[in-house]
């Protein structure tokens, strides 16, 4: 069973490489062309097999390749962190416009964060891999989030893991706290990097599933 989920895994292996590396064509292109580069940090991964089981588990899935492949979308996942929210849209417009691209869904934390404070923007884009049987379209989650994001969402779960998500009321009231100073921080130091730089951008947040940089 483990040597055929490895086998299965493959393709979404295959899959977040093709992401990644469009991902750093574009910060190679800014780097060399604009002088900037909007990307601070990049990680990706695959979930294990055992992780992967594990989550059929929780999720109630048929064990059934097909069913894993049509209920799990996250099994291949990849993070841009940025330093400003205006950088995470305009990424995300950057790689979603691709031809070769598939947006199948959007969920924009961003815009309209989650009850206890996250942010982040995530996009399942399907990326097509070419094997020796043939093409096949493999899903990969992406997410962007600046680094101020990412430092509250790696905290949050460590704390999670460590009262096994029973976490006490008063460190949830503290962690929705430093997730409203953390949005703060994030527009003061947008609003600073606009004058610095005499940006003149505008950004439009919408719905969960439209994200406009203009």
């Amino acid at each position: 069973m483990r040597d055929e989920l490895q086998r299965f895994l493959l393709p979404y292996r295959f899959g977040l490489q093709e992401v990644a590396t469009k991902i750093d064509i574009l910060r190679d292109e800014f780097l060399y062309l604009h002088d900037y580069n909007p990307i601070e940090h990049v990680s990706s991964r695959v979930k294990s097999p055992d992780s992967l089981v594990e989550k059929i588990a929780r999720k109630g899935v048929d064990p059934d390749f097909d069913a894993i492949r049509a209920k799990i979308t996250d099994i291949a996942g990849i993070r841009i962190t940025t330093s400003f929210t205006a950088d995470a849209y305009r990424l995300f417009d950057l790689l979603t416009a691709q031809s070769d691209l598939t947006v199948r869904r959007v969920k924009d934390y961003i815009a309209q964060p989650k009850p206890n404070g996250y942010k982040s923007l995530h996009a399942i884009v399907g990326v097509p891999v070419f094997l020796s049987t043939g093409p096949v379209e493999v899903p990969v989650e992406v997410q962007f989030r600046t680094i101020a994001m990412d430092f509250w969402a790696s905290l949050e779960h460590k704390i999670y893991y460590k009262y096994a998500k029973q976490v006490p009321s008063d460190l949830v009231a503290e962690l929705k706290d430093a997730a409203d100073s953390a949005a703060l921080l994030d527009e003061r130091m947008e609003r600073l990097h606009r004058e610095l730089h005499g940006g003149q951008r505008r950004l439009e947040a919408g719905s969960d599933d439209r994200v406009v940089v203009v």
